[in-house]
Order: C-alpha cells, then sequence, then structure tokens
C-alpha cells in the first residue's frame, strides 16, 4: 500500500467516524474501488485505534471525570448504552460478517439517509433540553439500541445514536457528546474483536510507514471530525448527510446490480 493510499484511508476513516456517513461503509467502498485485500483487516484495525485516540483526546476531561467517579449516572449510562449493541453483534455475527462483502453496503446507506432525514425534521419540530440528569435507563438502552444498527457497513454510528439521542429529547449538544463517549467502548470493542480475527488471519508483510501515517491521519481528521460535527448539531444541519448518503447509496446500488464495475 502507497503512503498516499494510507493517507488517504486514514483521512477518511478519521471523517467518516464522527461525521453521519459510515466509516465502515465508506472503507469497504474504498477497498473495492482500490481492490485492497491483503493486510486490509489489519489496517483497518490500526485505523480504528487512530480514531479511538481522537475521541480520548477531544473527551479527555470527561473521561478523566469519569476515571474518578466510575459509578457515576454518566459513566454507568454510557456502558449500559454498549449493552443493545453488543447483543446485537454477538446475535448477527455471522450475518453482520457476510454484509461486510458489499452485499447491503447500498442501503445501509439508504438507511442512514432515511434516519437523517426524519431526525432533522424531528429536531427542528422538538427541540429537547434533556442533558444527563434528566436522561433514564430507558433513553439509554434505546440510544444503544440504535448504535446497534451501525453494526453493518453504510449505516453510521454517529448518526444512529445522535438520532436516538434527539429521539429521547437529549439537547442537541449533548446529544452529540453522549454520542461520541459512546464510540469509545465501540471502537474499542471492534478492536479488540479484530485483534483475534487478525491473529488468525495473519497480517502478513506489514509496511510500517503507511500504517503509521494511516493511523495519523485518522487521528488529526478525527479531531476536526468531532469539533465539526458537534457544530453541526448544535445548528441542526444533517439534511446535507441525508442527501450525500442517499445518492452515495443509489450509486452503489446501481453498481451492485446494473453496472458491476466495483461489486
Amino acid at each position: 500500500m502507497s503512503v498516499f493510499l494510507a493517507a488517504l484511508l486514514g483521512l477518511v476513516q478519521g471523517l467518516c467516524e464522527f461525521l453521519p456517513v459510515s466509516s465502515s461503509g465508506h472503507l469497504v467502498l474504498l477497498q473495492n474501488i482500490f481492490g485492497i485485500s491483503e493486510g486490509a483487516l489489519f489496517f483497518d484495525t490500526m485505523l480504528h485505534l487512530g480514531t479511538l485516540f481522537a475521541v480520548a483526546f477531544a473527551f479527555r476531561k470527561t473521561l478523566f471525570a469519569m476515571f474518578r467517579r466510575p459509578f457515576k449516572k454518566y459513566p454507568m449510562f454510557v456502558v449500559l448504552a454498549t449493552v443493545p449493541t453488543v447483543i446485537i453483534t454477538l446475535l448477527l455475527k455471522d450475518f453482520i460478517e457476510d454484509s461486510y462483502s458489499g452485499s447491503l453496503l447500498g442501503w445501509g446507506f439508504l438507511v442512514t439517509a432515511l434516519l437523517l432525514t426524519v431526525t432533522n425534521r424531528l429536531s427542528e419540530t422538538f427541540g429537547g433540553n434533556r442533558r444527563i440528569e434528566g436522561m433514564k435507563a430507558g433513553h439509554a438502552l434505546l440510544i444503544g439500541a440504535a448504535q446497534g444498527l451501525a453494526v453493518f457497513p453504510g449505516v453510521s454510528r454517529s448518526g444512529s445514536t445522535i438520532s436516538g439521542g434527539l429521539f429521547c429529547g437529549l439537547e442537541r449538544e449533548f446529544a452529540a457528546e453522549f454520542a461520541f463517549m459512546m464510540s469509545i467502548p465501540a471502537i474499542l470493542g471492534a478492536t479488540v474483536l479484530q485483534v483475534k480475527d487478525v491473529m488468525e488471519a495473519g497480517i502478513g508483510t506489514v509496511e510500517w510507514v503507511p500504517v503509521m501515517v494511516g493511523m495519523a491521519a485518522a487521528f488529526f481528521s478525527g479531531l476536526f471530525a468531532i469539533k465539526w460535527m458537534m457544530n453541526i448539531v448544535k445548528k441542526g444541519r444533517l439534511k446535507w448527510f441525508a442527501v450525500y448518503t442517499g445518492v452515495l447509496g443509489a450509486l452503489v446500488l446501481l453498481d451492485r446490480y446494473v453496472t458491476h464495475l466495483f461489486f
């Protein structure tokens, strides 16, 4: 893999992990376009580590407060919200793995577009004001269930969880913050699961310069995307992401069923 391609994939991973457009969907798409197969799983795992470092750095003050008081409501609700995602992942493990071939990619992007369109309309009409003090356990579980949709490539994790938070009446900026805090155990869990698969598949001949460049690109673009997304959600401007994922989903389906250029 060239350094340029590694930087491109890292940039895409960092931006798409936190913007509501699906990082896994874009990586599957690019890997098909560029024909990446050897070492793809190991490289994908390292990119996820880059975005994990980004969100941990961006919310380091909140994380330190959680570590000091791990049994307070906020950290407990982040853990609780992770439970539905874990259950969905375990129940649908084989189906999820098969979907990474790209079979459901176009449909996943369309689900994201629909979700963002509905959320954008609802947030304009029903502006919530709940923060952690006003949250209940049921809200955390519902947001976690929404995150469970994003185990499929093309369905945005940040889009799903922010949508779930806004549906529960969370204040917009806090809905984004809670979604990003939920991404820490989600990304960490996905990385741990990938490590087992990497060990079984082998990592091949690793070129560490492209790997490190990709991780750095994922880290810095992730920091940028977090700040940008917080501002976007605060102003309620999700419609253009709905348009983008809708068009992208339609193009992927067109290629899969008609042109067969990449799928």
